[in-house]
């Protein structure tokens, strides 16, 4: 985070997020100023709170991805949550706070990865002893001087097999040991009591072995995996992955439009409101009891999204609006976009779908003038139907290009050509027949 500066920042996510410098820059502030504050003497740093951003803007314009981009070039950890599924305390459906226990959950799954990584080298080391100790067992210690001289010879060429290669579809037998597992939300509460079932059932119930019969391929795979995880302090590992949860962690919610407005006292509505109650003293910051312990989510970075089409950010209660103080609004996509979108990210379609056909020795040439069509295409159903953003591009493509996946694996070496002629001729009748478009695109 230390090295990204508000620029690189906007740079790295223009090779993935066409547009939308706005949004982009207030993420990338956002992050900056994480690192800020992480400077700053222990009395001052805990005053210093994130400064949530509120996205405002249709479906299909990139509200998602920049966070998800954002999260993944900070190597933070990242939530997205709908605030639809959430409903007030009494009724039935999820607490708000799960979200900040699932945000933990994430963080301490991505600090075992990454310290499970560190070590596996080591860890592949000791896999290859066990390997060994599997293929040709280690001599008796009575047994006599030349004796195991020659098993030690033994050993070391199995060993340069192994290295090699050469052994990797020999069969050996390895005993798995496989921890008993508890499913939290199967006992009601015990989330929000913060008691860790799984690690007091693995002490109470000692772990199930069976004998399984393997390559050594895939053994090998096992055996390092279990040979990482002595490795690892855990403990340190959890510490390190709350630390990270509470001080680096994004919670993205999505749709908040959705519980946006006054309650009519009847039907779904009834507990917008509340949600927004319910939410508005995690945003604040507070205590969340984890299975791991106690999580503050004072520091945590909230970015909200929705397209406000029927609400508008007003109708929130004034005290949430009050903890969004950053509202960006994110532009609708038009042609000139879309021609961009289809040929200038990393990811962008037309390279996905000519990098799939060439798997089957298909070459995929899209000329200008159809990158234009397609564009132009997805516009005009956007303005006709309904507007879906970038989204609409996908069904367009795959429309498109649907008789050429189809066919893929008998044209063995063939060239498709794409012109403007063929996404015309290809598409033309579903654009003119309303009805059609409304269904397939």
């Amino acid at each position: 985070m230390n090295e990204l500066t508000p620029r690189q920042i906007v740079e790295e996510l223009d090779k993935y997020i066409i547009g939308q410098k706005e949004a982009k820059r207030a993420v990338a502030i956002a992050i900056r100023n994480r690192w800020r504050r992480l400077q700053l003497g222990p009395e001052m740093r805990d005053e210093v709170g994130p400064k949530n951003i509120l996205m405002i803007g249709p479906t299909g314009v990139g509200k998602t991805e920049i966070a998800r981009r954002l999260a993944h070039l900070v190597n933070a950890p990242f939530l997205k949550v709908e605030a639809s599924k959430y409903t007030e305390v009494g009724y039935h459906g999820r607490d708000v706070d799960s979200m900040v226990r699932d945000l933990v959950e994430l963080s301490v799954n991505m600090v075992r990865g990454q310290l499970m990584e560190q070590v596996k080298d080591k860890a592949a080391q000791f896999a290859e002893e066990r390997l060994l100790d599997l293929l040709l067992p280690l001599p008796e210690k009575d047994t006599e001087d030349s004796a195991t001289a020659q098993q030690t010879r033994t050993r070391e060429k199995m060993r340069q097999k192994l290295l090699d290669g050469k052994l990797e579809d020999r069969m050996v037998e390895i005993t798995i040991s496989e921890k008993p597992v508890v499913v939290q939300g199967v006992i009601a509460g015990m989330e929000e009591i913060g008691v860790d079932f799984q690690n007091m059932i693995e002490r109470m119930v000692p772990p199930r072995t069976h004998v399984r019969k393997l390559t050594v391929s895939e053994a090998r795979k096992i055996l390092t995996q279990e040979e990482s995880e002595k490795l690892i302090d855990k403990e340190k590992a959890v510490a390190d992955a709350m630390e990270r949860a509470e001080s680096a962690g994004i919670i993205f919610i999505d749709e908040l439009d959705k519980i946006a407005g006054r309650e009519t006292g009847h039907g779904p509505d009834v507990s917008r409101e509340g949600v927004q109650r319910d939410l508005l003293p995690i945003v604040e910051g507070t205590s969340v009891n984890t299975r791991y312990g106690v999580v503050k989510s004072d520091h945590i970075l909230f970015i909200a999204a929705g397209a406000f089409h029927v609400t508008k950010p007003s109708d929130l209660i004034p005290e949430l609006q009050g903890r969004f103080p950053i509202r960006v609004e994110l532009e609708s996509l038009g042609k000139d976009e879309f021609v961009r979108i289809l040929t200038e990210p990393k990811n962008a379609l037309v390279k996905q779908y000519t990098a799939l056909l060439e798997t089957e020795g298909v070459k995929l040439e899209f000329r200008k003038d159809a990158i234009e069509e397609v564009a132009t295409i997805a516009a005009s159903v956007n303005q006709r139907t309904q507007n879906i953003g970038a989204r609409r591009l996908h069904t367009v493509m795959e429309k498109l290009l649907e008789d050429a996946s189809f066919d893929a694996p008998d044209l063995d070496g063939k060239t498709i050509a794409v012109d403007a002629d063929t996404v015309r001729k290809k598409l033309q009748k579903i654009i003119k027949d309303e009805d059609l478009t409304r269904y397939i695109l």
